[in-house]
């Protein structure tokens, strides 16, 4: 069990390594006139977030649960979630943030990923970010109640984003 919290820790760190980057993001945005969108929607994510990850490390806890194959399936997951994620921030820069903004003259980022894949910081990222925490802490129970519960926000999420960028289209 010491090897996933140890492999959660680092992955957490992580996180909060590009949370830290968002909020910078998010000063540097605000000051060029950037308008938030679905504010209460992106407080509900960050309690989904936090409460999967939590509720995951805590079954890993009660359950007494072995660093096996499902944790190297999570792991697995998380590496490519984690590569993802850093892409996104790469090519979005200066306007990547955990929370949805538009920026007077807003961007939008055309290249490969971003054109063939519609949301890739939300289908190739979080999801399995998320499924890969589940596989890596054994999280089963988790992952059933809370996953689908993450979908909805994260459906209500991509609407709100279509919704605030339909102009710039």
């Amino acid at each position: 069990m010491e090897n996933i919290f140890i492999t959660f820790a680092i992955f957490f760190a992580l996180r909060l390594m590009t949370l830290g980057y968002s909020i910078r993001n998010e000063k540097s945005i605000k000051k060029r006139g950037g308008i938030e969108y679905g504010k209460g929607n992106s407080l509900l994510l960050t309690i989904a977030h936090v409460a999967f990850y939590g509720s995951a490390l805590y079954e890993a806890y009660i359950t007494n649960a072995s660093f096996d194959t499902f944790s190297y399936i999570g792991i697995a997951f998380m590496l490519f979630a984690y590569l993802v994620l850093f892409y996104v921030i790469y090519k979005l820069h200066d306007i990547w943030t955990v929370k949805v903004y538009i920026v007077p003259n807003h961007r939008i980022e055309r290249s490969f990923l971003f054109k063939h894949i519609k949301h890739p910081n939300y289908f190739l990222n979080i999801i399995p970010e998320l499924i890969g925490t589940a596989f890596l802490c054994h999280g089963w129970r988790t992952f059933v109640v809370l996953f689908p519960l993450y979908c909805i926000l994260l459906f209500v999420r991509i609407r709100q984003e279509e919704k605030a960028m339909h102009h710039l289209i």
